[in-house]
């Protein structure tokens, strides 16, 4: 069995970095404003482009521009600059949805990756689309049984990308999941006059509601239930389904996401499918990563309607279950190469002996370890307050961009 590709979010450096170090395969990234996290993320320029292309050459992994947005006609010449950027910096492919955008991708080249909004169902829209496009992001409301058909019949009727292999069928395996079919939503475009299918939601759905009978002026308010925010897609516990349904590739879901969160589920993911590969995989594996999981964001989990569910796993929280958060604590300051030494300001909260930390730079990514030993003033010390250098052994350069967190239970 082919070992499946895993693709994670990067929404800045920090977090392609992040996925860089922790085993992704591909990684997916917005440039400027026409992608489906344009309002959401910090998003790459076109300058950055080059830079993303040589980090991810580096580590042999893919890189895809996702230009997935609906596309008016005065985004069309924004359109053709992105490819062209694009494709001189040897960007892997496209990820798009609209036809103009597949039609100038085609002309100039670049591989084609179709998106999730596309709500691609059946093997007669796939056969259609192998015309343009070498990989597809089915529909997430299919189930297990759906996408193992369409594989199925992809093999047997051996149907073609334009590179001349099979299409490859990439499914999301974890993050944030939206009420509405395959992400396309109006609530915020009739609330706030901001599309989320020009990638500017304003999160309608996951706020609290009290429903009103208008005949009678009863109301109902919904207590621990917020009835449109879904709660976050997990797969990790029944990959070797995800595997046995011939799927190709797993995409991640997070680019509005933290560093922390990219590095952890990149990480958690990545052992999953290498045991899964080498015959390791178990349930005692997956209920371990599935606690380092929830250590991140997240709004609790559910299979999404993999497994033939019906939707109703809502959130019960407006924001985060996630059991531990970070706390700023201070930045960077100087690094001692020889002796592996790196130094902090502390601006906030004090630091001790003990802390569990984190580091996120634009270079650094996101890296976690226990402070073990620590110095102030050349002198050691268990805990170093606001207006303190202190200093500790690091594996990796401290760069002023750096910032430190101590990570505490929620």
């Amino acid at each position: 069995m082919k070992k499946i590709e895993l693709m994670a979010p990067a929404g800045d450096f920090e977090s392609l970095q992040a996925a860089l170090d922790n085993g992704a395969d591909s990684v997916y990234f917005g440039v400027e404003q026409l992608n489906m996290r344009a309002r959401s993320t910090v998003n790459f320029t076109l300058e950055d482009l080059p830079e993303i292309a040589k980090r991810c050459a580096a580590k042999n992994v893919r890189t895809y521009l996702t230009l997935n947005t609906i596309i008016y006609d005065h985004d069309l010449s924004v359109v053709k600059t992105l490819l062209q950027a694009a494709k001189k910096a040897n960007i892997t492919a496209v990820i798009a949805s609209d036809q103009a955008v597949i039609a100038m991708a085609r002309e100039m080249g670049i591989e084609i990756h179709l998106s999730t909004q596309l709500n691609i169902t059946n093997i007669e829209t796939i056969r259609f689309y192998s015309l343009f496009a070498d990989t597809m992001v089915l529909s997430r409301e299919l189930s297990l049984r759906q996408v193992k058909k369409i594989t199925a019949q992809i093999e047997k009727d051996q149907i073609k990308g334009p590179s001349g292999k099979l299409v490859e069928i990439e499914i999301f395996g974890h993050g944030a999941l939206c009420m509405a079919v395959s992400g396309k939503c109006y609530l915020s475009l009739h609330s706030h006059n901001s599309s989320a299918n020009r990638g500017a939601c304003k999160q309608n759905c996951r706020k609290k509601y009290t429903v009103i009978d208008q005949e009678t002026g009863f109301e109902i308010e919904l207590d621990h239930e917020y009835m449109m925010s879904p709660k976050d897609l997990c797969t990790i516990d029944f990959l070797d389904q995800i595997a046995d349904s011939g799927v190709q590739v797993l995409k991640l879901e997070g680019r509005g996401r933290a560093p922390e969160y990219v590095a952890t589920v990149t990480r958690c993911y990545r052992e999953a499918i290498d045991s899964l590969h080498d015959g390791t995989y178990s349930d005692e594996k997956a209920k371990r990563w599935m606690g380092e999981l929830e250590t991140v964001y997240n709004r609790g989990f559910w299979s999404g309607y993999y497994l033939g569910q019906k939707l109703g796993e809502w959130s019960a929280v407006p924001g985060s279950m996630a059991t531990q958060k970070k706390v700023y604590v201070g930045k960077g300051k100087h690094y001692y190469p020889k002796a592996g030494i790196g130094s902090f300001q502390i601006e906030a909260y004090d630091l001790t002996v003990g802390d569990k930390i984190l580091i996120t730079g634009p270079t650094t990514g996101a890296q976690q370890l226990v402070l073990e030993e620590m110095f102030v003033d050349d002198a050691a010390k268990d805990k170093a307050v606001k207006g303190e250098v202190c200093s500790f052994a690091l594996p990796f350069r401290v760069r002023l961009s750096d910032k430190l967190y101590k990570i505490v239970e929620n």
